[in-house]
């Protein structure tokens, strides 16, 4: 993009996580559409996901500090460095992206404070004049929209709409290419079983015994995370039957390269974390091992093919628990290997045959 279009220069921000900023793609793109230039702001694990969206015309990376675990203090450096950023984008007006328990204030007083002349949100708290454009969730912005349409709705509110030939999905650039033992294979599924906290994991023994299984069926298995759940990946591709075919890409992946492998997959079968957002964005199958700690309604998998497990009413539910507060994690340990299986038929169309000698093993024995 260049900045030959007409239309302010926008800062769009959304400073959390990888899949945080995955899900504001419709909203980037209503922006990009209506603007002469857009930046991103995002935070340090967000920037990824960043680089992977249509309609930006630059990323820059900023910690907050009151997003990001390791505290900065707010004083007179932090805020020179902010107008600094402000000044070098030649920003006109902001959009800031925020989840339905965020607050867009903080951003704002230092967007103002940069002389931002024009604010868009979404504020539960008056703002005084600290957003010039204010949605009220719960009241003229519902409350059970799916994030991507949440952010898409505060787009809308600050003036920028998608064109008409944009349905409003996910969508990421990618281009690279899957590694090439991966491209090698002429059918596969991917396994992701890491998950940012462990209310949102499905047991590692249940991961190994669904490897497992695939085993049996003569399925390929690519299993994917990040660096530092290397440990997690190995373990759970070691799950395998000696004569099957598994391959762990436990921390060997960029971003670009793991969209490209889960594009090529049969299906996915991910819990509620970035790369089940990478999976909807390219349009995957996609088994969604979903803990209820966050709705559904608002974070599951923005996609056409999609089957959600888990027990959405367990006793968990909408608490945000980063651990399980439930002993024995039902929601999610209560969803078998076989389960996957059927949810895996479903999405293709056809029932996925097992050995009888493989149903009957327990996680506890195929781990």
């Amino acid at each position: 993009m260049t900045d030959d279009r007409r239309g302010p220069r926008v800062l769009v921000a959304r400073l959390d996580s990888f899949g945080d900023v995955l899900v504001t793609g419709p909203a980037v793109r209503a922006v990009a559409a209506g603007a002469s230039h857009v930046t991103m702001l995002c935070g340090p694990q967000g920037a990824p996901a960043a680089e992977l969206l249509p309609g930006i015309d630059r990323v820059r990376v900023w910690a907050a500090p009151w997003v990001t675990e390791t505290a900065r203090p707010l004083d007179d450096a932090l805020l020179d460095e902010f107008r600094a950023l402000v000044d070098e984008e030649r920003i006109d007006e902001a959009v800031v992206l925020t989840s339905f328990h965020q607050s867009p204030l903080p951003l704002a007083v230092l967007l103002r404070l940069a002389g931002v002349a024009r604010v868009s949100g979404a504020s539960v708290d008056h703002p005084g004049s600290l957003l010039d454009v204010r949605l009220r969730p719960g009241e003229d912005l519902p409350e059970d929209l799916p994030e991507p349409g949440r952010a898409l709705r505060i787009a809308e509110a600050a003036g920028f709409g998608l064109p008409a030939d944009d349905d409003g999905r996910l969508v990421v650039r990618h281009d690279a290419a899957a590694p090439p033992e991966v491209a090698a294979l002429d059918r596969y599924v991917v396994v992701h079983p890491g998950a940012s906290v462990p209310a949102r994991s499905w047991p590692p023994e249940h991961h190994r015994a669904l490897v497992a299984a695939y085993g049996d069926l003569g399925i390929p298995v690519v299993v994917t995370g990040s660096p530092g759940e290397r440990a997690l990946t190995a373990s759970v591709a070691a799950g395998a039957p000696e004569d099957a075919t598994v391959l762990d890409l436990g921390g060997r992946t960029s971003p670009a390269e793991l969209a490209a492998v889960l594009a090529g997959a049969e299906v996915v079968v991910v819990g509620n974390t970035g790369p089940a957002h990478l999976a909807a964005a390219v349009g995957a199958r996609i088994v969604s091992l979903f803990s209820p700690v966050v709705p559904a309604m608002k974070w599951a998998p923005y996609a056409e093919h999609v089957e959600l497990l888990g027990d959405q009413g367990a006793a968990c539910r909408l608490s945000r628990a980063r651990e399980c507060p439930v002993p024995g994690h039902p929601c999610l340990s209560s969803v078998t290997p076989e389960d996957v299986l059927a949810a895996h038929g479903r999405l293709v169309g056809r029932a996925l045959r097992m050995k009888p000698s493989s149903l009957r093993r327990t996680p506890e024995a195929r781990a």
